[in-house]
């Protein structure tokens, strides 16, 4: 089976909407004459899109008229930036030493299995996404779990389902 290039273009140019792409192309052309313009570009279109997909990097590109090797070597080396989309309630759980003695793995568990998703991911209604964290620095009150900027505090399993229906709004 051979698929034609434009094909894929299609495919990716689906993930956003006519208005979030005539978004993103206002963004380009508004920074388009000023010199250093690529970071500020990049945090404005993924404020609208959510991440910054090849398709969003080759728009950005273009727009610009730099390199895509030099946009993608932005969004990579940034941890800001995300090339997989993001849910609107990040969650992270914690699996520092504290947090990992005190459970932190059957949290992590539990949470995946409620959310259906692995760390890294994002749920297909993009209503959340799940990270692991090393350290948060609030051990004595360990396991945490974070949800966008709240932080949930020596979480039991039997806790998960509470914590995410105060998001499901």
């Amino acid at each position: 089976m051979h698929i034609k290039e434009n094909e894929i273009q299609c495919k990716c140019e689906d993930e956003f909407t006519t208005e979030q792409w005539q978004h993103v192309d206002k963004i380009i052309q508004g920074y388009s004459s000023k010199p250093g313009a690529l970071i500020p570009v990049l945090e404005e279109i993924q404020g609208v899109t959510g991440y910054l997909p090849e398709s969003v990097q080759r728009r950005v590109s273009k727009g610009l008229g730099i390199p895509l090797s030099q946009v993608y070597g932005v969004v990579t080396f940034y941890s800001y930036f995300t090339m997989k989309p993001r849910g609107k309630h990040e969650i992270k759980v914690c699996l520092g030493t504290a947090c990992h003695v005190r459970g932190g793995q059957k949290l992590l568990d539990k949470v995946v299995e409620k959310l259906k998703i692995n760390p890294g991911e994002c749920t297909d209604d993009r209503l959340f996404s799940l990270d692991l964290v090393r350290c948060i620095g609030a051990c004595g009150v360990s396991p945490v779990m974070v949800v966008g900027k709240d932080v949930h505090k020596q979480v039991k399993p039997v806790k998960v389902d509470t914590i995410l229906s105060k998001y499901r709004k």
